[in-house]
Formats: structure tokens, C-alpha cells, sequence
């Protein structure tokens, strides 16, 4: 007998688990993950920081809506917020002025609060920093974010409400036959009225498998690595960002750094590993900017950040009328928008009126225009 589902989530990462969350107290939910554990992908190799200007003005909503339920999660999610302070210096050299001037203006009249920082701000916070490194923008609300304590409340919460997460369960075919969806995976064959694809790099593949349009949603590669430097990095260091995109870094646990080039390389969905141009070019960028001497690289690692063309998230049902519903598209800005972006695109899935965030320019059909 094929199990019968309301709502099945392909995908649980952040975006499925997070959805699943919210919708499995009112459906019956199957959260289908292909690997043997959720979350190996983009979701655990994130940089873990939350950032109200990373992504655009079109993610900040997003991200801003999500603040108080990672600052303040209620009683029933955790104890303990999965938010703690970390500042963000985004720096320039002259190279970066003009897009530092540019992130200014981005934000213009927004509730986002960025503060100018003259050289000698700058070398308080960051005496490494090389001559010509003259300007500077700090986001004080910046946070880390503890990445695997998210994810793993929204799983129990997904299945204490009733959803079924099944692993190894990469999905083989989709076919709608009498208003439901048929699906055949590698841990066996499920039946559901709404297909849900929130497989992140595999999104379009999901579509294609199911009869559905692509949107062009890409993967790209980003690289991080953990590195001892001399001399160490102060705990309290702010996470440090070029304006210009050759490099960030933030501290880590004894007086190390995590550090990517700030890479995306377009690539196909994988289980993606570092490759050595990007390491050097992470630990250029380091050098460019500091005068921090690398001593050894400690840990390297990459992952994949997902893009529509335009740049922003896809939350909606599709125009076939088949009951496909795209979860997708969130970049390297999935985590920290979780929250706010599982509400609204559980909405949207109920057929409620989403709160706060209006879901216009996320939709899927936008692609078509």
C-alpha cells in the first residue's frame, strides 16, 4: 500500500525543515530527505552568521522578519536564543569605495542601521588592516547564528506536530495521476495531493522530474576555510567583509579565523569540495587586506548557494495548476531568513493571507515575465 500524505517536502535542509514545521499542524506532512542525514548540503556547511543587508534590499525583509524568533525563540522551540552578537565591518579599499557608497544608498531609508567608519574606527576594531583601507561601514546588529540548534528544533518540531521525515529517499519520479502525486524513491513509493520542492541545488531536477518548468534556479560553489593565524584574532572581532567581494572572515575559537574568497562558481548539484585556485585566492584576499600571516589552514570545506535568476527566493505554487509548490532559490540567505520565510510560504500553501511580508516578488511566476 502507497502511503497517503497531504503535503510532501522534498528536501530537509532548512527550507523543508522549517516548512514542515509550520505546516504539519494542519496537514498531514511526509518531509522526504536523499541523504542519510538532513541538512548535509548547504545547511551544514553555512558561514552561520545573520546579516540584515547580505542578499539585497529584496532579502531584507526576510531577514529583518526573522530577528525575533532567533533572538527570542519561543518557549516551546528552545531555551536559549540561536542569535549571539557579532557586529559587521564591511572595509573598502579604493578599489571598493563606489559599492560601499552603493550599500549605503541600497539601504537608504530602511530600519537597517549602518554606520560610517573612518580609518582610525577602523584600526580600533581591526589593527591588521593594511594602509588604504580608509573606509569603512559596521552593521552592529550582525549575529551568529547556531545553525545545526535551528535546524534541529524545526525537525522535532516538525515531527512532534505529525510529519514523517523519511532518509535515503532521493525522489526518482513524480507523476500526477487523479489529483495526486505518485512518487517513487529510493526508500519507497508515496502518494500526496502537493509536491513541494525545497531540494535546494537539485530544486530544478525536482521540477524537471515532476513535468514542471524549470525556473533556472543555479548552484554555485562557495569556499570556507579554517585558518591559525599570526598573530591570533581577537575573540571579539566583528565578521569583516570586502566590500569589493574578494574575501570575508570572522573569528573562531582560538584565535583562528573562518575565511572564504567569497567565491561563486556556477556548477552543477554535487556534494561540492574546495578546489586549491579558490583556497589560495581566500588566503590572498586575507593578505590584501591584513597583515595577518596564515600559519596553517586547519580545515577547508565548500558548498552550494542556490539562485533564480534575479536573485531572490521562489515561495509559491506553480502555474500548471498540478498542486507544485516551489520553496527554493534562498541563496546563502536561507538560514537566516528561515523563520520569516517558512510563515510565509506556509501560507501561501494553506491558502492563508501571508502577514507582514509581501510574497508578490517571490512568486514563481515572476520568472515568466
Amino acid at each position: 500500500m502507497i502511503a497517503a500524505h497531504d503535503i510532501a517536502i522534498v528536501g530537509a535542509g532548512m527550507a523543508g525543515a522549517s516548512l514542515a514545521a509550520e505546516v504539519a499542524p494542519h496537514a498531514r506532512v511526509l518531509l522526504l530527505e536523499a541523504e542519510d542525514h538532513p541538512g548535509y548540503h548547504s545547511t551544514g556547511r553555512s558561514a552561520a552568521f545573520w546579516s540584515e543587508t547580505y542578499g539585497g534590499p529584496g532579502v531584507q525583509p526576510l531577514t529583518t522578519a526573522s530577528r525575533e524568533f532567533l533572538a527570542n525563540p519561543p518557549e516551546h522551540v528552545s531555551d536559549r536564543s540561536f542569535l549571539s552578537h557579532r557586529g559587521c565591518l564591511h572595509v573598502a579599499d579604493r578599489s571598493g569605495e563606489p559599492l560601499l557608497d552603493g550599500l549605503l544608498s541600497d539601504f537608504d531609508g530602511s530600519d537597517v542601521v549602518l554606520e560610517r567608519r573612518r580609518r582610525e574606527e577602523l584600526e580600533r576594531v581591526l589593527p591588521q588592516l593594511r594602509p588604504g583601507w580608509n573606509r569603512g561601514v559596521y552593521e552592529p546588529s550582525c549575529a551568529d547564528i547556531d545553525v545545526a540548534g535551528l535546524h534541529a528544533a524545526y525537525l522535532r518540531l516538525a515531527r512532534k506536530a505529525g510529519a514523517e521525515l523519511v532518509t535515503a529517499a532521493r525522489v526518482e519520479s513524480a507523476e500526477r495521476v487523479g489529483g495526486q502525486w505518485h512518487l517513487r524513491t529510493s526508500a519507497g513509493e508515496f502518494s500526496t495531493a502537493i509536491l513541494v520542492d525545497a531540494a535546494g541545488a537539485w530544486a530544478d531536477q525536482v521540477a524537471v522530474l515532476a513535468g514542471e518548468r524549470p525556473l533556472g534556479i543555479q548552484p554555485y560553489r562557495r569556499t570556507l576555510l579554517q585558518v591559525e593565524v599570526d598573530p591570533p584574532a581577537a575573540a571579539d572581532l566583528p565578521l569583516v567583509v570586502d566590500a569589493a567581494g574578494r574575501f570575508y572572515f570572522k573569528p573562531e575559537a582560538g584565535g583562528r579565523l573562518w575565511l572564504s574568497p567569497h567565491d561563486e562558481t556556477a556548477c552543477d548539484p554535487c556534494d561540492c569540495a574546495p578546489e586549491e585556485i579558490d583556497v589560495a585566492r581566500a588566503i590572498a584576499g586575507l593578505e590584501l587586506a591584513s597583515e595577518w600571516r596564515v600559519v596553517r589552514i586547519e580545515r577547508r570545506w565548500a558548498g552550494l548557494r542556490s539562485f533564480a535568476p534575479d536573485r531572490l527566493p521562489v515561495y509559491g505554487f506553480s502555474d500548471s495548476g498540478r498542486g507544485f509548490f516551489w520553496c527554493a532559490g534562498q541563496g546563502g540567505f536561507g538560514i537566516q531568513t528561515a523563520p520569516a520565510a517558512a510563515k510565509l510560504a506556509a501560507a501561501l500553501l494553506l491558502g492563508r493571507e501571508p502577514a507582514g511580508i509581501d510574497p508578490a516578488p517571490y512568486r514563481p511566476a515572476r520568472s515568466a515575465n
